[in-house]
């Protein structure tokens, strides 16, 4: 696959100098990148590697110097990481499934299978399921009875989708992903010690045995439109009502949603999120890795969580939240100055003891 250096400026909707006509076969890093390649210095930063490596042309800049760089063409990229979302599209060529059925596919004959679809090897696809126009689904995944999957979807190896999801367009899926599973619910006959500890805050009148019996799931999960789920996430269904993820939502790598979550439009949950049962996620909201949400409570709009933020109450939208338990990021950046400060503290109360002592 090739792309001119016009060709490219074109689709990044971008400005370009030098020989348009050049052709390129990847992308690179400066110190890295061939003849053939682009090499992607998009800060000045960058800019000493490119005389370690063999570019001819480079995404640049806005208003960088592409000839004294040595280059026969350059790109500009005013916002960089913006150019390489366009710039990494044209590249990928995707996942490599042949159009059509594969023959080692069992799909039931009451499922419906999209226009244009390519569906590879060892998948499974239940009854009732309904498959939209043009998806590519990878081997060995597997859709459960009456799910429905939007246009355009990209399922790829290994994933499970259960019984009546609904998902819809352009949904992106990684390997390993269970969406649709069992929600993690459980009953004891008696006041569980966990139901005890949440009233007292941590007294107990007696330490006594006790047994779980399940809640089943009859909910499910619905999910919108342009949503990306991770390798090895999971999404639990509902236990009456549906777990819910908005449109245009991003789900990392290892990240967990509890039952009857609600997850709203245009987020970011990155690796190792979890959110607890019943938990409802505002939109725009940015979960940084490891970062876990208590059941039954609300997360509002714009909310920005830092890495291992542990949210216990309820967050008011706008909000940027650090620390276990969470408090706004200057409060907690102020807490950690004075953490610093209690060694030098207790050595100068100790002299003042001393002092006094002596007295």
């Amino acid at each position: 696959m090739t792309h001119s250096i016009a060709e490219i400026a074109a689709a990044l909707g971008a400005d370009f100098a030098g020989d348009g006509a050049l052709v390129i076969r990847r992308a690179a890093e400066p110190p890295q990148a061939g003849p053939d390649d682009l090499a992607l210095a998009m800060h000045p930063k960058y800019a000493d590697g490119l005389a370690q490596g063999q570019a001819r042309a480079a995404l640049l800049w806005a208003g960088a110097d592409w000839q004294a760089l040595g280059l026969q063409a350059a790109v500009f990229a005013p916002r960089g990481r913006l150019a390489m979302a366009g710039l990494s599209r044209m590249l990928d060529p995707g996942p490599q499934i042949a159009p059509g059925i594969h023959p080692m596919t069992v799909i039931h004959p009451e499922a419906q299978i999209g226009d244009g679809a390519a569906i590879g090897p060892f998948v499974t696809i239940g009854a009732g399921a309904r498959i939209g126009a043009r998806a590519r689904i990878a081997a060995h995944v597997s859709i459960g009875p009456g799910a429905r999957i939007g246009e355009e979807a990209m399922i790829l190896e290994g994933a499970r989708i259960g019984a009546r999801v609904t998902i819809g367009a352009r949904f992106i899926c990684q390997p390993g992903a269970v969406i649709g599973a069992d929600g993690f619910s459980f009953v004891t006959p008696e006041k569980s010690g966990v139901e005890e500890i949440r009233e007292t805050l941590g007294q107990r009148e007696e330490i006594r045995a006790q047994s779980w019996t399940r809640i089943h799931s009859l909910g499910a999960v619905t999910i919108g439109d342009d949503v990306e789920i991770g390798a090895n996430a999971c999404v639990d269904r509902g236990t009456i009502r549906d777990t819910r993820i908005g449109s245009g939502t991003k789900l990392d790598n290892l990240v967990h949603i509890g039952h009857n979550v609600e997850v709203g439009e245009d987020c970011l949950l990155c690796g190792q999120v979890g959110i607890a049962g019943s938990a409802r996620i505002g939109n725009r909201v940015v979960l940084a890795g490891q970062c876990g949400v208590n059941d039954n409570i609300f997360v509002g709009d714009d909310v920005i969580c830092g890495g291992a933020t542990k949210v216990f109450t309820n967050a008011p939208a706008g909000r940027v939240l650090l620390g276990y338990p969470a408090v706004k990021m200057e409060t907690h950046i102020e807490m950690q100055k004075a953490l610093r400060r209690l060694p030098r503290m207790a050595a100068k109360l100790a002299e003042i003891e001393k002092v006094i002592q002596k007295s």
